[in-house]
């Protein structure tokens, strides 16, 4: 019987995808294990550098994280005195989540993270770059409601 019939891994954009980004995540680790967060707690705290404070909705839009993901996440860096989450004065179904002291100083552990794991790579900015420009404009297309 011939094995020309159904999928080819090697075909499969999403299997690349998968392995690219478990790798790249793997690089992160030795990192992130000696500061005590996960690399999804890492995506968070980035968004809370970015803008503080910000709804727990608004986080899980921009991390692609659904609520149940997501809480049990938030509930942990509180437990670790990363963040504080408070529920809204004008709207108790909204959640504001905000930066400890503590949560704000890792940021500056973290700079220059990403930037120094890629340094090995034999790739150049503007590779990543289009990478960067091509993964956003896959990520828009697969978010767009149907």
């Amino acid at each position: 019987m011939s094995k020309d019939h159904g999928p080819r891994l090697d075909d499969q954009i999403c299997f690349r995808l998968y392995a690219a980004a478990r790798l790249v995540t793997r690089l992160y680790q030795p990192f992130l294990d000696a500061l005590g967060i996960t690399y999804p707690q890492y995506i968070v705290l980035m968004i809370l550098w970015e803008q503080e404070p910000c709804r727990a909705t608004d986080i899980g839009q921009r991390a692609f994280l659904h609520s149940n993901t997501l809480t049990p996440l938030l509930r942990r860096l509180e437990e670790q005195g990363l963040i504080v989450r408070e529920r809204s004065i004008t709207d108790e179904r909204s959640l504001n989540i905000f930066l400890t002291d503590k949560g704000r100083a890792l940021e500056f552990h973290c700079a220059g993270l990403s930037e120094s794991l890629m340094q090995d790579s034999s790739w150049n900015h503007n590779d990543f770059k289009q990478l960067r420009q091509l993964l956003d404009l896959l990520l828009n297309t697969l978010s767009k409601p149907e």
